[in-house]
């Protein structure tokens, strides 16, 4: 089993190396995946997180009452253009249409 696309239950999103992303620390833009390098792994603060290497081990500011940075354009570019994610899209109309709300303007092709 590989790491590059998987699916955190605890705040109900693609996690993995192949998943582009945001850093979760509140305001930080700074785009990293959501793969093993940018997991918090401190183990007193088990946040479950991503963090781009400036934000990783301030532990400080990973709370679980923070929310995550949402989903990256391209990834949702990715989920709704790619044929790979036609089940996904399928079985999931409600999250298609807030993904095409999001991304309104933007070329989809």
């Amino acid at each position: 089993m590989g790491w590059s696309i998987g699916n955190s239950e605890r705040y109900k999103r693609d996690i993995g190396y192949g998943v582009p992303a945001y850093c979760d620390h509140p305001g930080c833009r700074e785009e990293i995946d959501r793969g093993l390098g940018y997991k918090c792994e401190e183990e007193e603060c088990g946040c479950e997180k991503f963090y781009c290497f400036a934000h990783r081990y301030d532990t400080d500011a990973h709370t679980h009452q923070q929310p995550t940075s949402g989903e990256h354009p391209d990834w949702m570019k990715w989920k709704l253009t790619d044929e790979s994610w036609q089940v996904w899209r399928d079985e999931n109309p409600d999250l298609v249409e807030a993904y095409r709300v999001q991304l309104k303007g933007m070329d989809l092709t």
